[in-house]
């Protein structure tokens, strides 16, 4: 890794522009610090909703992501990342990825009804976070069609993670003994 920050306040961005991870330094309002910024909140979000369980594997999962989700940030913060060989997300991250949301889809129930983002407060927190993730999805699929520089294996995990939070909010419910909100048509 490169040198880390020693000094947070710089004022280089006084002026409205950021640097880059490759040292390049572009708009503060461009496109690429709005997918850095939407990865790093569902970071955030999924950091919260750890703080919410209590059971090891899950949190465990949960941690994984997080470092995948940072990995992530560091494929958006690196233009050049293709160039310099930087990979943030595998076949095998996908593949495992799959493997979990398989093993929690096969405890549940099948879906019948439409499910609201609400429940207990670890449910709603992994809804958020699902949300989130589909914000980034779309944000990380503009850049890419923008740039060009976004990989197909990050878009597919982003896709794949948003599912996995829908199966581990069913997941939570039942862990805390709540029934799903199911959708009534008014």
């Amino acid at each position: 890794m490169g040198n880390r920050l020693s000094k947070i306040t710089t004022r280089t961005g006084d002026d409205g522009t950021t640097g880059m991870a490759d040292g390049s330094r572009l708009s503060k309002a461009d496109l690429r610090f709005d997918a850095m910024g939407v990865i790093d909140g569902l970071n955030a979000h999924i950091g919260l909703l750890q703080a919410y369980l209590d059971n090891p594997k899950i949190i465990k999962q949960l941690s994984d992501i997080q470092h995948r989700l940072f990995n992530i940030g560091g494929e958006i913060a690196l233009p050049n990342h293709a160039d310099i060989g930087y990979i943030a997300i595998t076949d095998t991250d996908i593949i495992s990825l799959e493997e979990q949301l398989d093993e929690h889809n096969d405890t549940l129930p099948y879906l019948k009804e439409f499910i609201l983002p609400a429940g207990s407060v670890a449910t709603a927190q992994t809804h958020i976070a699902r949300s989130i993730c589909r914000d980034a999805e779309r944000t990380l699929i503009k850049l890419s069609l923008r740039d060009g520089n976004i990989r197909k294996q990050t878009l597919q995990y982003l896709n794949r993670l948003s599912d996995y939070l829908f199966v581990l909010a069913r997941v939570v419910a039942r862990q805390d003994g709540k029934e799903e909100v199911l959708w009534q048509k008014s």
